[in-house]
This record gives structure tokens, C-alpha cells and sequence, in this order.
């Protein structure tokens, strides 16, 4: 985690964390997103090489997974662009 040192007034060093709480809830939700789409891509192969097993073609590897990848990077880079107001 990256610290940011500020000097106080009485000259002693404070750190400081870069980015506040919402940004890290922000980037669990965005890891959580990540690896349920991940998840979802998972599984459908066949014992049997000889055998072709359409399961790989259903929506849910080719569409809603891939989506929830997509939000799980956005989030990601929402987490680390969003800057909260100051509450000086």
C-alpha cells in the first residue's frame, strides 16, 4: 500500500494512506466482480477427447461472463481514479 508522508505543524512526519476507504471497498467489489466472472468461465470440458461437449457455447461463457470481467475492470480503475472530497 502506498504511503504519502505530510509534515504537520509541529514538524513531525504524519503518513498518510494514498487513497481512503471507499477506494479500497471499490477495488474488493472490482476483485470480487473479477473473479466471479472468472468463475463463471470455468468448467464444461469432456472426459472423453473423442466426445464434443457443446456446453462451452452457452451464454453464460460467451456473454454474462465476460461482462461481469468487464465491470470487474472498470471498477478497478473507478477505485483508482476516484478522489473523495477533502474534508479540510
Amino acid at each position: 500500500m502506498a504511503k504519502e508522508i505530510k509534515k504537520t505543524e509541529d514538524n513531525k512526519n504524519q503518513f498518510t494512506f494514498i487513497f481512503d476507504k471507499v477506494n479500497y471497498i471499490i477495488m474488493i467489489v472490482g476483485v470480487v466482480l473479477l473473479a466471479f466472472g472468472y468463475i463463471m468461465l470455468m468448467g464444461g470440458g469432456s472426459d472423453d477427447p473423442n466426445v464434443f461437449n457443446p456446453a462451452m457455447f452457452n451464454s453464460r461463457r460467451l456473454f454474462v461472463a465476460p461482462i461481469f470481467i468487464i465491470l470487474g475492470f472498470l471498477a478497478e480503475i473507478v477505485a483508482i481514479l476516484y478522489k473523495p472530497k477533502s474534508k479540510e
